[in-house]
């Protein structure tokens, strides 16, 4: 007997291995509920639940959630503070249900102007679940995509490397994702189009998404959708159709 979640979802012809999502909205969508950023702000963080869980469920294998830029520490200090404790209480709250779901948590940016205790908060939650390989799960954080390739052409420089011996595939050995495939799918939310820094290099050849609805509205149903929209394009790498 289909269960009633292959009712609802279909299996797909086609799902990327790598999805990144810009989580953008929740100011917006807390304003339209008569409330203040904030609210927004939590509501999305208790949505991420929601997403990992369908990602799973629908067979990616690499999520990248786009939590904080290395831009947005020009925001309210107010708001800034909002956001370092949301993580903070997500680490508590959420790490040992993902280690016990066999998800691995990865970082990617700066840890730099972090607070301490936070730092040491990620870098526990990663070394918990380092060993998991039921889904992997990048929380960029103080996260920006020009500064990752800066960072990167730092390493290269310490690590001594000739002009000649670098190449594409070295480059990204120095890139915070190194030795993860580059995103298939990008979606944003809040119907917005832009990539704001995100993935830069990564996302030279993925597909992009923008989804309708706020941060907070996008669920199980929303991620299906953008994942049928993927599973029917054609991916050209720069060639002719037919020739992918």
């Amino acid at each position: 007997m289909t269960d009633a979640w292959e009712e609802r979802f279909p299996p797909l012809g086609k799902v990327p291995v790598h999805v990144g999502i810009i989580m953008d909205g929740n100011g917006r969508w807390a304003q339209q509920h008569g409330r203040r950023r904030t609210y927004g702000h939590r509501a999305g963080v208790e949505n991420v639940r929601c997403v990992l869980q369908a990602s799973v469920r629908f067979g990616i294998q690499i999520l990248t959630l786009y939590a904080f830029s290395t831009e947005n520490w020009s925001r309210p200090r107010s708001e800034v503070n909002v956001l370092m404790n949301l993580l903070a209480q997500a680490l508590r709250n959420e790490v040992p249900e993902l280690h016990k779901n066999g998800v691995r948590l990865n970082h990617i940016g700066r840890l730099e102007h972090i607070p301490e205790r936070l730092r040491q908060g990620v870098l526990n939650a990663i070394e918990l679940t380092k060993d998991n390989d039921r889904l992997l799960l990048n929380v960029a954080f103080n996260y920006g995509g020009r500064a990752e390739v800066l960072d990167a052409v730092k390493r290269i420089i310490e690590a001594g490397l000739r002009p000649e011996e670098l190449t594409e595939e070295v480059f990204e050995q120095h890139l915070y994702t190194a030795g993860q495939p580059d995103p298939d799918l990008i979606i944003r939310t809040a119907g917005e189009l832009r990539i704001s820094n995100f993935l830069l290099w990564q996302g030279a050849y993925a597909e992009y998404y923008a989804a309708p609805v706020y941060w907070p509205d996008f669920g199980e149903a929303e991620l299906y959708e953008a994942l049928v929209d993927y599973s029917r394009r054609e991916r050209r790498y720069g060639g002719l159709p037919g020739e992918g």
